[in-house]
Formats: structure tokens, C-alpha cells, sequence
């Protein structure tokens, strides 16, 4: 059976920093070597998207500058679609500033308070100090899907946020920080979950680290797409899992 996928890609021009866009290059190139057919979908300021139509959406960081640029778009224009197709499980990786969208509101080192979506049940505190570095975090239980990524699977990153995202009750964190920050630099998490929605400070890029995550997330996209039965062939990741665990054993074992 021929899949294909629709991957919508939420403000490429502003939102595009530490290499986040090797993340659609990931997705793209591995969905290729299956004979899987990727349609890139961008989504710009005033964009129409047929949220139904799309299987898998990225949102990454950006300068303070450029998220300035594209939050009023983001929270008016796509939101409530898009919390719409969050519900209806969309498949969707964001991080850093998309992240902090994704929430209901960041609240400024000065006190201004800006407004998220509401998508995900989490808020974000400015802070004074950043919070730098290589981050490896150990996954979670997460939602099955083709091939899946079994808890305890240890992931790579870089992290580069001052702002601090506390979880509510309808999240879970996407792992524990084995080394790094994560989410605040206090408890010991990283990321959220919410359906198919990932959120996280991992930069990086996250996905080209990481393969087993990508297919997880092509995996999850695929069966809400084609059914339970769609499967992923497998790939040769063997150099790419050598330098993940180079990394995990440099930063958590010293």
C-alpha cells in the first residue's frame, strides 16, 4: 500500500532557529526512503489551512523578534482551528517558542502576560538567567503507535530558553532531564504530551539526533491517517544511534 501525508509547517520565515528546520528535513528524507509521499504545507501570516487535510505539524523557535511577528496570527487566525485538530489527535512537534504558544500564556520578566492558545495545559514564566546547554532526557510512556519508542529511551538535545513552562494536570512531561534543565531548571522535567501534541526546549536539531522519535511521530501520523495496521519499514540508523549514545555517555556519564 502507497502512504501519503500532509506536513504542515507553521511560520518557517520567523520561527527557525538552532537548525530546527533539519527537523522537516528529517521527516521528509526518512518518509522518502520508505516511498512514503510528504507534502510540505507552509503556513505563514494570514495563511488558510485546511487543518482537517494535514497528519503532521511542526512549530519550532525563533527569536523573541520573530515570535513577536507571528503570535497575534498564531493565537487569532489558527488557534482555534488548530486546537480543533489538536483534539482530533493531529500529530504535532513544537518547541521552544512554539511551545510557550502552545500554552495559555507567558508571563515576562516585567509582567506582561501573553496570551498562548490554550492547546496544551501549561504556562511559561520569564526568567532572568538563561537556561543553556546540551540536554538528555529520558522518554516516557507515550501514546503506542508503529514501531514504538519505548519508555526509557534516552534523547539528545540543545537547549537555549530563558523562559520557565510549568506542567498542569492535563499534560504529562515528555521525559526526566538526565542532564541539562528542561522545561524550568527545578523539576526535573522535559517537554509536555497531550494526545499526538509534543512540546519541548530540545533544539538541535531535535529529530536528525534522535531517529527513533521521528519515526515514532511519522508512526502516529500514519495510523491516524491509514489505521492501526499501517507500519513503517525499518531503516539502518546505526551511525546515527552511534553518535546519539556518544552523546548520552558524554553528558550523563561523564
Amino acid at each position: 500500500m502507497s502512504y501519503r501525508l500532509r506536513l504542515a509547517h507553521l511560520y518557517p520565515d520567523q520561527m527557525n532557529i538552532y537548525g530546527d528546520r533539519g527537523n522537516i528535513l528529517t521527516l521528509t528524507q526518512r518518509c522518502a526512503w520508505r516511498g512514503i509521499e510528504l507534502e510540505l504545507v507552509p503556513v505563514g501570516v494570514g495563511a488558510a489551512i485546511d487543518w482537517p487535510s494535514i497528519d503532521m505539524a511542526f512549530f519550532g523557535g525563533g527569536q523573541d523578534s520573530g515570535q513577536a511577528l507571528i503570535a497575534d496570527d498564531f493565537v487569532r487566525h489558527q488557534g482555534p482551528q488548530l486546537r480543533e485538530a489538536i483534539e482530533d489527535n493531529l500529530v504535532l512537534l513544537s518547541i521552544c517558542g512554539g511551545y510557550q504558544l502552545l500554552g495559555h500564556y507567558f508571563l515576562t520578566h516585567t509582567g506582561e502576560r501573553l496570551p498562548g492558545v490554550g492547546a496544551i495545559d501549561v504556562h511559561t514564566v520569564g526568567g532572568s538567567v538563561r537556561l543553556i546547554g546540551n540536554i538528555v532526557v529520558e522518554a516516557g510512556d507515550w501514546p503506542g503507535a508503529a514501531g514504538t519508542l519505548a519508555p526509557g529511551t534516552r534523547l539528545v538535545g540543545f537547549e537555549n530558553h530563558s523562559g520557565r513552562t510549568y506542567l498542569g494536570a492535563g499534560v504529562r512531561p515528555m521525559g526526566r532531564v538526565l542532564a541539562g534543565h528542561g522545561n524550568n531548571g527545578e523539576d526535573g522535567t522535559e517537554g509536555a504530551v497531550y494526545r499526538n501534541t509534543f512540546g519541548c526546549y530540545m533544539h538541535g536539531s531535535l529529530l536528525p539526533k534522535n531517529p527513533q522519535f521521528a519515526d515514532y511521530l511519522i508512526g502516529l501520523a500514519l495510523q491516524r491517517r491509514y489505521g492501526a495496521g499501517a507500519t513503517l519499514a525499518p531503516l539502518d540508523d546505526g551511525l546515527e544511534l552511534v553518535a546519539q549514545r556518544t552523546m548520552v555517555d558524554r553528558l550523563v556519564h561523564g
